[in-house]
């Protein structure tokens, strides 16, 4: 290990002592932090985005209360902020950004991808939001308004997109295999095949 490395080891077992002295966290709750930030991903979002598909009363549970919805997925928002969610299903079509760095809903999604934190993405979003869907190869019926929401540190957004023609009768787990990050976020919409 390096000087450096040895350091910053030192200071981060100082504060992790301070926060459990202080009674504000305790090295469980660290430890659990640490998994459920790694164990984060895509995939649990697509599963809420499934479920919202083929069950309506969580569905509306979701789009109330994103927080409590992953909630009763078993995904813990413990620290997180309130997540709210954005109905793709409707006659908006909805894009999220974080204009001032790169607030995303990781409990959710995972860490965000590396052109949701760019410069170019957050200044495009909102200067140009059709452009920026017709770079993911989107495309809206004509006429279709975009609303682009930005995501906050006291608000984290995801969006609930349209679910694909030809899916009914198709298991939860079949189709969140169909929901990709981009959809949860705005840029692309889920298909089918």
């Amino acid at each position: 290990m390096s000087l450096d490395e040895i350091e910053s080891e030192r200071l981060l077992g100082a504060l992790r002592q301070v926060l459990a002295d202080k009674g504000i966290a305790t090295a469980r709750d660290i430890a659990e932090q640490i998994t459920q930030t790694e164990t984060a991903s895509p995939a649990q979002g697509a599963r809420l985005v499934a479920r919202a598909w083929v069950d309506d009363t969580f569905r509306a549970l979701m789009l109330r209360d994103g927080t409590m919805a992953a909630e009763t997925m078993g995904i813990s928002m413990r620290g997180a902020p309130p997540l709210g969610v954005l109905d793709n299903t409707g006659p908006v079509h909805h894009l999220v950004v974080c204009t001032l760095c790169s607030c995303y809903p990781r409990a959710v999604l995972g860490y965000p991808p590396f052109w949701f934190k760019s410069a170019a993405y957050r200044a495009r979003a909102v200067r140009d939001p059709r452009g920026v869907l017709a770079e993911w190869n989107t495309v809206l019926p004509e006429g279709t308004p975009i609303r682009v929401v930005d995501s906050t540190a006291d608000y984290r957004w995801m969006v609930l997109p349209r679910r694909p023609a030809g899916t009914g009768g198709w298991s939860e787990e079949r189709l969140a295999v169909l929901v990709r990050e981009g959809d949860m976020v705005g840029v692309t919409c889920p298909t089918a095949g």
